[in-house]
């Protein structure tokens, strides 16, 4: 049997924590933490309304060579680390897969997204595509994809080569156990080292733009309110204690 490693999950308290924290909060205050540019471009959230926040299973695909991967989408099925990734699902994860960019190979059918649904996955990135859209969009997984395909996922371009290794997902580095977060703007990467202070900060940013939020849907000054103005800030402390 093929003997892939499993990722060290973050605590749960912290992946409770940024629930409360959107992609689009996430992607600027990990810019002011240093992180540039945390946001995995090209797949896009494919069933809307949908967010998830959970800890990164990485599967690398690379370039299909016949000599080293010729099976058919039956054969020597535990050969196929397209499976094994799923085999580490525990409630909460989101499998997150490099599959390049290439828009002509499925990397999860109806069956493997069934499974990984069943086992409490909690959503699905991948940098390419997956099959039997008809019955998976029965799961209500979410999804952020880049398109559908009728092609298996070695069929044409591709081959599995890892599990739970660093990946690029369209030139954004994702680490196994890395926290996703993604929404309808996307899915961003939040590397686990940063997020204990990325909790923080986004917790402050979120309670002053509903301050925000609230006084300029009264009419409120653009310019007082956002961002916040320090001759507001008193202001907001008083409606901070009275939510309290």
């Amino acid at each position: 049997m093929i003997e892939t490693p499993d990722i060290v999950r973050p605590p749960q308290s912290l992946i409770e924590g940024l629930r409360q924290i959107s992609a689009a909060t996430a992607a600027g205050e990990l810019a002011r933490l240093g992180i540039r540019d945390p946001h995995i471009r090209g797949p896009v959230a494919w069933n809307r309304g949908k967010r998830v926040v959970g800890p990164a299973l990485t599967l690398q695909m690379m370039p299909k060579r016949e000599d080293l991967y010729g099976q058919s989408e039956y054969d020597n099925v535990e050969l196929q680390l397209h499976r094994h990734v799923l085999y580490h699902t525990q409630p909460g994860d989101v499998v997150v897969v490099d599959a390049r960019g290439d828009l002509s190979s499925g990397i999860f059918g109806e069956m493997m997204l069934t499974y990984f649904k069943g086992r409490g996955g909690a959503g699905v990135v991948i940098d390419g595509c997956i099959r039997d859209y008809p019955n998976v969009q029965k799961l209500d997984l979410p999804l952020w994809i880049r398109g559908v395909t009728p092609n298996f996922h070695t069929q044409t371009n591709l081959m599995p080569f890892a599990v739970n290794v660093p990946i690029a997902m369209n030139n954004v580095l994702v680490m196994p156990g890395d926290i996703i977060i993604a929404d309808d703007d996307g899915a961003v990467v939040v590397p686990i080292k940063l997020a204990p202070e990325l909790l923080k900060k986004a917790s402050e940013h979120r309670e002053w733009e509903e301050f925000a939020r609230l006084k300029l849907a009264e009419g409120g000054d653009l310019r007082k309110y956002y961002p916040l103005r320090e001759d507001a800030r008193a202001e907001y402390e008083a409606w901070r204690r009275n939510q309290a």
